[in-house]
């Protein structure tokens, strides 16, 4: 078993699928106005309508209400990701910090609340 796809339910796919597309600098495959995906090597992140997930499994969800998932990106640079996305209007969690598990890390929440984290291995010397 291997995890292949998280999805995101949004009342405003095109305002939550435009910040993807800006922080992970790729562009997102929409398909109609309620659903975008963001292919990134095996894994997909996709975008999906609050209204049309209703429509199919009604009471089952409820958007902008996550305190508990991460969505974690691994990084080449960090630091260079926290200086570019200060171009951004970004929701700062944390800072660049260096855990003692070998990372360096940096949080943030998209504008539905959702939290990320962007981080890069340190080297093992």
């Amino acid at each position: 078993m291997k995890l292949t796809h998280s999805c995101i339910i949004s009342t405003d796919v095109k305002k939550l699928s435009k910040f993807y597309e800006n922080i992970l600098q790729i562009k997102g495959q929409y398909h109609g106005d309620d659903y975008s995906e963001f292919q990134m090597g095996q894994f997909k992140l996709s975008i999906f309508n609050f209204d049309s997930h209703e429509s199919l499994n009604p009471g089952s969800a409820r958007p902008a209400s996550n305190k508990s998932v991460i969505f974690e990106f691994n990084v080449e640079d960090v630091d260079y990701e926290y200086k570019r996305l200060n171009e951004l209007n970004i929701d700062w969690v944390k800072p660049p910090t260096i855990y003692p598990w070998g990372v360096k890390s940096f949080y943030f929440r998209d504008p539905d609340g959702n939290l990320i984290n962007f981080y890069t291995l340190l080297s093992q010397d």
